[in-house]
């Protein structure tokens, strides 16, 4: 199943980028990073997909900074709902997918 649409794009609104920025200090730049690397986790997030189909991903990014992002796909673009660092237990989930993905 092939979750990210290509040719990769992203529909950013200010509100978001504002929001991500000042409560986690996360770029838009900075998290759309994610979406090029090798590897990323990417999953469903059910429980917050009552009105449209929401995924979350775990990836690092150019400088090491491990973020967790939810997103969903509108019109065949990357529409990122939230940023922000991962917590200790997502660090070490992603860590353990990591190892056993061999990457």
């Amino acid at each position: 199943m092939r979750i990210i649409p290509g040719p990769l794009a992203f529909d950013w609104d200010k509100g978001n980028i504002d929001k991500n920025f000042e409560r986690h200090n996360v770029k838009d730049r900075e998290a759309e990073e994610l979406f090029l690397k090798k590897f990323l986790y990417i999953f469903e997030d059910k429980k917050h997909s009552a009105k449209e189909k929401r995924y979350g991903v775990f990836g690092q990014t150019n400088k090491g900074r491990r973020l967790s992002v939810v997103f969903t796909i509108r019109e065949g673009k990357i529409r990122i709902i939230t940023v922000r660092d991962m917590s200790r237990r997502e660090r070490r989930s992603y860590e353990k997918i990591k190892i056993n993905a061999k990457v």
